[in-house]
């Protein structure tokens, strides 16, 4: 056996097996979204308080002058009674929303609303560090946290608390509405994208007693049951998913009520929705390094293991599709021509169509289930795939960083608050990530190189392996553009808004 016979056997080999692991999660993705269909929506909660108990609403904020009234003004105007309701700004900023946050409330504080303005010395631990700065100073029986850009109505709370007067729940999680949906095609179908999550894993999950995440915002906690799994952890990105898993594994229950809604804003431009799923996507493999052991370990029922498993590790697939783009084209093709392998072309066609219609049918169902139409969806739908494609190379490097422990900060996500798409992009200019203008060339350089392999595959009649470079190729450089095209205004002649 030659040199270049073994080169392709591992190549190809390499080829296969990553495509069986997406076939996997594919096909797990299936299996919810057919559960979805198939079974009832959720009743309501079974639980009802007699009395109401005393909350504390905690908003953790860093920079957030664009936001900050918004949010304090929006959880001064819950409908909760003023002796039973305490408003916590976990304020670690540095700039100007420090004076902002405390102007609003002191003018909410004149009109007897219990807010207290909170900043520590140092920001160690980000917004884990800040919720338990907050918590040992926390009032109230229960915790309700809202991220800067979320803005609920006013019957929020009395609303969501219901389920926790059930002693074994220890946090109830609402679904997301959107503020900004129809601002652009990205956040159009991030809209989609999110639905599809509230709808069918959140909502399946929960209505089968498996494991589920609180989300980080838009949900209310049990302070009893934060302390009994630990407290809040600053080690990983995603604190959130970290304690909803320790606090299961310690014994609560939680609750999913995706018929109370709090609306919040979506990532505006390409810059800023990557810069928020590279946090999240990292944070989410941090996690789990160290759960998925202990969930073995724990005595729970093999399907919450395994729906447990696949929960944590789902976000590996970004890594998957980054080492089949770099598989497959140029060498695996070579190799496939080079030794007349194009049967097994059919072999792939299965498995790109398994991953295909999991998440058409993910999206869809997504739609249909909140009664949101499905019609007119299917221009995100056929945005969102690419894009998804694109973002291997900014999340497989998440999932890279988290595997080599590579540590780093809280990067938040730039917010518009309800700025005009200019005035946006020169408010929101300081917030921005330098290491985002390095990605972006890398995506366009890689967008440019599969349309040069495209190209290639046409001039030797390749006809089978051409779609998938030219899939490729369309990801790549649709990211990197929409990236370039976020930080630079004289690039917004050349997309679409």
């Amino acid at each position: 056996m030659t040199l270049s016979e073994v080169a392709a056997i591992v190549f190809l080999s390499g080829h296969y097996l990553i495509m069986i692991m997406l076939g996997v999660l594919a096909a797990h993705r299936l299996s919810l979204t057919y559960r979805q269909w198939r079974t009832k929506a959720m009743a309501g909660p079974e639980w009802r308080f007699a009395t109401l108990p005393r909350v504390t609403v905690q908003l953790p904020v860093f920079n957030e002058r664009h936001v900050i009234a918004r949010l304090i003004d929006a959880a001064a105007a819950l409908d909760y009674p003023r002796d039973l309701l305490e408003i916590q700004i976990l304020d670690d900023s540095t700039d100007e929303t420090t004076a902002l946050a405390a102007a609003r409330a002191d003018h909410h504080r004149a009109r007897g609303v219990c807010i207290d303005h909170i900043t520590r010395p140092d920001r160690s631990g980000f917004k884990a560090g800040a919720l338990a700065y907050g918590l040992e100073r926390a009032s109230g029986e229960f915790l309700m946290i809202l991220d800067a850009d979320f803005v609920p109505a006013p019957d929020f709370l009395r609303a969501l608390i219901d389920p926790l007067a059930d002693p074994d729940v220890a946090m109830v999680q609402a679904r997301w509405g959107y503020l900004n949906r129809d601002s652009n095609l990205i956040t159009r179908a991030q809209a989609v994208l999110l639905d599809a999550h509230f709808a069918i894993e959140q909502s399946r999950r929960a209505a089968l007693g498996l494991f589920f995440s609180f989300n980080g915002t838009a949900g209310i906690w049990r302070k009893q049951a934060i302390r009994d799994a630990g407290g809040w952890r600053a080690d990983t990105l995603t604190e959130d998913l970290d304690l909803s898993y320790r606090a299961q594994l310690a014994g609560w229950r939680f609750v999913y009520r995706g018929d109370v809604v709090c609306s919040s804003e979506l990532p505006a431009d390409m810059n800023a929705f990557k810069t928020q799923q590279h946090r999240w996507t990292k944070g989410s493999i941090e996690v789990m390094l160290r759960i998925v052991p202990a969930v073995w370990r724990a005595k729970l029922p093999l399907r919450i293991k395994v729906e447990a498993t696949f929960h944590l590790t789902s976000n590996l697939s970004y890594l998957f599709i980054l080492l089949e783009c770099l598989i497959l084209f140029g060498p695996g093709v070579t190799f496939r021509e080079t030794y007349h392998l194009d049967a097994l072309l059919w072999v792939d066609a299965p498995l790109f169509a398994l991953a295909t219609l999991s998440h058409l049918s993910f999206f869809l169902f997504g739609q249909r289930a909140l009664h949101l139409g499905t019609r007119g969806r299917l221009r995100e739908i056929a945005f969102l795939i690419p894009m998804l494609i694109g973002l291997a190379l900014n999340n497989g490097r998440a999932v890279i960083e988290a595997l080599l422990g590579i540590r780093s900060g809280f990067v938040r996500t730039p917010k518009q608050g309800g700025f005009g798409k200019a005035v946006a992009f020169r408010a929101n200019a300081a917030y921005r990530t330098a290491r985002s203008r390095l990605g972006a060339w890398t995506e366009a350089g890689l967008g440019l190189a599969y349309a040069g392999i495209s190209i290639w595959l046409i001039q030797q009649q390749y006809w089978l392996s051409t779609p998938f470079a030219v899939l490729f190729a369309i990801s790549f450089l649709g990211i990197g553009i929409g990236t370039m095209h976020a930080r630079q205004p004289r690039l917004r002649r050349l997309v679409l808004a």
